[in-house]
């Protein structure tokens, strides 16, 4: 009966090592949930304010606490008529809407704070790309030159969305691929 019991103690200490490693990360989570209402959701709204006055962007702070601890901060770019329209007839245009895109900070269920950016679209023209997320950092990593760098990469990518063109595009050859064949001589051509 020993042997199916194993060795002793030293058998579990794989098992207690991963135990430990849990409680751990179960701390973690109640100290980045208490992070995030102490101050982290305080300087995150404060410092896209001064994104905001600094750089004269166009934009709104929202927020969703509607869910404990799955809580949101969005710098949205507001809605406009896109320029496009759908014709009724003859004498009514239906103008289409444009999402502007926003930057999004989410609480995770762990506390985590999750950073994403939502590109903007057109309503009625295709549907909405997911939000791409730019990461997911502990409360502690969200500093102000993070968030610079965060409203920069947002910046960036709805500027690339404006801006489309095939210029940004890799071309894709068409026909056969012939990087695989190997080079003539000189003496077949």
């Amino acid at each position: 009966m020993d042997n199916l019991m194993g060795n002793g103690m030293d058998d579990y200490a794989g098992l207690k090592g991963k135990v430990k490693r849990y409680n751990e990360i179960l701390a973690n989570t109640k100290a980045y949930r208490a992070r995030w209402k102490s101050h982290l959701k305080d300087l995150i709204v404060s410092e896209l304010e001064t994104m905001i006055k600094v750089t004269g962007l166009n934009g709104k702070i929202e927020f969703s606490d509607k869910v404990k601890h799955l809580e949101y901060i969005i710098l949205s770019l507001g809605s406009e008529e896109s320029g496009i329209s759908e014709i009724v007839d003859e004498r009514i245009e239906k103008p289409l809407i444009k999402k502007n895109g926003s930057l999004i900070y989410q609480q995770l269920f762990n506390g985590k704070v999750q950073v994403m950016v939502s590109l903007p679209f057109i309503e009625g023209f295709g549907e909405p790309n997911p939000p791409k997320v730019i990461g997911i950092y502990r409360p502690e990593e969200v500093k102000p030159p993070f968030l610079i760098r965060h409203m920069e990469d947002f910046i960036k990518e709805i500027t690339l969305w404006e801006d489309f063109d095939d210029d940004d595009q890799v071309m894709q050859k068409i026909g056969f691929n012939h990087q695989h064949l190997p080079k003539p001589d000189a003496g077949d051509e």
